[in-house]
Parts: structure tokens; sequence; C-alpha cells
């Protein structure tokens, strides 16, 4: 069940006032708009869910776990659970376990948060923010890491319900997922920590998507930001013609040198990249439940460096920067 009242008069104790009636209210008609069938039967299938164990949360070598160690499924009972998750795919991030039925997503983004995570600040106490989080698995990680508030948006409804098949098992109160873009956050100084991580390349305005970013932040907080990046001259910027690696929505794809200046034009301080590593096939790929075309399909057929259309293969980097105190 969709249920936001916990999350919201725990966002509005840490001084994040904006999440209020209103947004809720929005939030839950998206997400049960009867005209669209997709979210009817979604719909449907969390409330089955929901009926199963509740369970606590926690993370083994990387994946998301979500179990009752003390109410084990039986096999019958795993199967239709099984079989109810499977509804909502295609999972892309992950990995997830829940009540011990392994969900093998297309991405490894325990691959991400490892490189990640040595270089940011300490989350513990920190109230964050998760700019297209997708399903939230990233955000779970930021409260098992100690954050004490999360906040994710992202506008993609089947996201968004896998995030609360996933609550709908638990008791957690500090993390949450609205279905929202980013240009509906509004620009109030309410969180400790930003991140964006895979969303840079897709805004029409790089610039004004670092903007929204340091609006956001409290002053002396901290940008975790993860993209795409060629290896190129300080002021070089790839602007795929038309598709890069078969996705439409691919506009900038900046040099280290070029996305450092950006950041530091737009006001961030400390302005550093912590790492640069190119993708894998180990790292993104199909799975069974994500069987659509993955990053092998998106390569070129002889030459794993480039892309089908002939641009260099994804590389990705992360930079870590500072609001002015």
């Amino acid at each position: 069940m969709i249920d936001y009242q916990r999350f919201q008069a725990f966002m509005q104790y840490m001084g994040v006032s904006w999440v209020d009636d209103s947004l809720i209210r929005n939030a839950v008609e998206k997400l049960s708009n009867p005209d669209n069938r997709d979210l009817l039967r979604w719909n449907g299938v969390l409330e089955q869910i929901g009926l199963f164990p509740q369970a606590t949360i926690q993370m083994r070598n990387g994946q998301l776990c979500i179990d009752n160690d003390t109410m084990p499924l039986s096999e019958s009972r795993a199967a239709e659970l099984r079989s109810l998750l499977k509804t909502l795919c295609p999972w892309r991030k992950g990995p997830v376990t829940i009540h011990g039925i392994h969900i093998d997503t297309e991405w490894r983004s325990d691959f991400k948060w490892e490189r990640v995570a040595p270089h940011i600040s300490p989350l513990r106490g920190r109230v964050v923010l998760d700019v297209g989080c997708g399903n939230g698995y990233h955000c779970f990680r930021m409260a098992c890491d100690g954050a004490t508030a999360v906040l994710g948006v992202d506008p993609f409804m089947l996201s968004n319900m896998q995030f609360w098949a996933m609550t709908s098992l638990t008791e957690q109160n500090n993390v949450c997922v609205l279905p929202i873009g980013v240009d509906d956050v509004p620009m109030q100084e309410c969180f400790h920590t930003v991140f964006s991580m895979g969303l840079l390349y897709h805004r029409k305005s790089p610039i004004d998507h670092l903007f929204q970013l340091k609006g956001v932040l409290k002053p002396g907080g901290e940008v975790v930001l993860e993209t795409l990046v060629i290896e190129g001259a300080d002021d070089e910027v790839l602007v795929p013609k038309d598709r890069y690696a078969m996705m439409r929505n691919v506009w900038f794809i900046p040099s280290i040198k070029s996305l450092e200046a950006w950041m530091t034009r737009v006001g961030f301080t400390h302005v550093r990249v912590v790492d640069v590593t190119q993708t894998t096939f180990e790292e993104q790929r199909k799975t069974e439940w994500m069987t659509f075309d993955s990053l092998a399909d998106f390569l070129h057929p002889t030459n794993p460096n480039l892309t089908r259309e002939g641009y260099p293969a994804p590389l990705r980097a992360t930079f870590i920067a500072s609001k002015p105190g």
C-alpha cells in the first residue's frame, strides 16, 4: 500500500516543509490514476505483496535484503511472491533480495556505490536528496550508512511502484521516493547532501541542472555527481547527432575538465573527480528480471570501446563538490 504519511511527518520535522499535504495528494493521484491500466494492475500487486510477513532491511554484500528470518516463506508462498514481483519488471537497479527471492537487476548498482561511498562526507545525521533515484536502491543504501532521512525523486511510475513493493514489507519511515522530477523540487536549501547519479547527460540544459543541485543544498552542503564523460580537451563536449548508445535523450557529454569548469562556474567549490570507470558487461546486462536491450546491444558489434553509433563507449566519472558555507 502507498502511504506517505509517516515520511511526510518525518520530513516536516526535519525542516523539509515543501513535502506537504498538497504534494502528497498529487503524488497519490499520480500513482492511482484510474485511467492508467498499468497503475491499476501494479496497485493490485502492491496490495497482495503487503499481505506477506513484515521484514527488516539490511545490506549484505551489496544486496538490499528485505527478510524476516523468524517467518520464512513456504515454497508455495515464495513462488507466489516471485510471480508478483515479476509483474513489476523490468527491474533496473539493485541487486535486491526479498524474502529470499533474488532480483538480479540490470544494473549492479552496488558497483557504483562502492566507487562513490569512500569519497563522500559521512552521511550520518544528514538529510539527503537523490534525484533520478529509480526504485530507491541507493536511497536505502544511504539510510543504511546513517543518513537521518533520504528523499528520492523519480518521475517514472514503475520505479515508484518497485519502491513501494519493497517498502510495503517494512516499517521504514526515513526513506521515500516521490513520483516527481528534479524540476518539481523547490529551490529551498533543505539538504546536507544531494546525489545526481546518471542524470546530467539526460538534461537539455546541464548548467541549469547544476544550479538546481546547488539551489537545494544547505550552505556548506555536498553534491555528488556521477555522469558520462569523454576523454578530451579542457573545453571539449560531445553532442550526439541523434542517439548515443541507442539512447535518444543524451544531450551533452563533457570532458572531465569541462565539467569541472561548469561546476566551478555555477559556484561550487572544492570540485574534484574521485573516480573514472568504463561501464562493463558485468555492471550492466540483460537478466531474467530485465530482458530488453542492455549494454552489449548498445556497443559496436566488433569494438566494445565504441557505441553502435561510433562514439566512445560509456565512461562514467564521479565528481564531488561543496556549496560555499
